[in-house]
């Protein structure tokens, strides 16, 4: 009871095991997925409706509830973006009018849902916004901090600190374990406010191109499987995938210089 006092949890949550999600749900999370992935700014209602027409009878208030299990919301102009965790901080916006010019100037983050042959997993990446290169990433069974705070880790210490660290205002990202791994590195903390959710565009296209070209394409038995597939193909889209937005360049092209890249190899 004390336990439950000091982590300001009710007793009865102590005890409560989830029921796992049902094999008709997880086939119409797959396919809320891609619906999302190709309209972004559509809502439960709407989404439900494009169910229907494909057969597939659904309410919105179901498509809603699989939407925040996903955690997948419409991107649209609103008062308020994803909402931080009770008690945390949060950060201002610092990205306006900032011409983003270099390497390891600005970093972002966000989760995406992960469809698997069985269940399903959320995928965090950290980005380098001027050259798209994925830094570091984790793949985890729930939307907590903790996945999160290591693939921070990870970049920080492969790859140095950014001058500006940006998120949205999602409690994984607003939790102190989070912001103090950033704070204690001498970054700037930014996270998206009012209105922008335009901010992280980027890492969507991340989670477009990575759902289309690897997720969709295999079923992936288990976590190991998945982790390795994705360790795979992020080799690839930073060292061999041209990018369109960068010239027909590779993100570590970008990233390293061809000086730098030459004397890697």
């Amino acid at each position: 009871m004390r336990q439950c006092e000091l982590l300001d949890l009710c007793r009865s949550s102590l005890y409560y095991h989830p029921k796992p999600v049902l094999p008709a749900d997880l086939a119409l999370m797959r396919r809320l997925d891609e619906l999302h992935l190709a309209h972004p700014f559509l809502g439960a209602r709407r989404l439900a409706r494009m169910l229907e027409r494909c057969g597939i009878e659904v309410g919105r208030r179901h498509v809603g509830s699989l939407m925040r299990l996903m955690g997948l919301e419409a991107i649209y102009r609103k008062q308020r973006t994803s909402l931080p965790g009770k008690g945390h901080q949060v950060y201002p916006y610092l990205l306006g009018g900032v011409a983003i010019e270099r390497p390891n100037q600005v970093w972002a983050t966000d989760i995406t849902y992960v469809p698997m042959a069985q269940g399903f997993a959320y995928l965090v990446a950290i980005v380098d916004l001027f050259s798209r290169k994925v830094l570091a990433f984790r793949v985890g069974n729930a939307l907590a901090s903790d996945f999160c705070v290591e693939a921070l880790q990870e970049a920080l210490a492969r790859y140095g600190t950014p001058e500006i660290f940006n998120t949205d205002q999602g409690s994984q990202f607003t939790a102190e374990e989070f912001t103090a791994v950033l704070l204690a590195k001498g970054v700037r903390v930014s996270m998206d406010g009012k209105g922008r959710w335009v901010d992280n565009v980027f890492v969507e296209r991340l989670w477009r191109s990575v759902k289309y070209e690897q997720i969709y394409l295999h079923a992936h038995e288990t976590m190991r499987e998945l982790k390795e597939a994705l360790t795979s193909y992020f080799g690839f889209y930073n060292v061999r995938r041209p990018h369109q937005s960068l010239k027909y360049r590779t993100p570590d092209e970008v990233y390293f210089g061809p000086g730098e890249l030459k004397k890697a190899a």
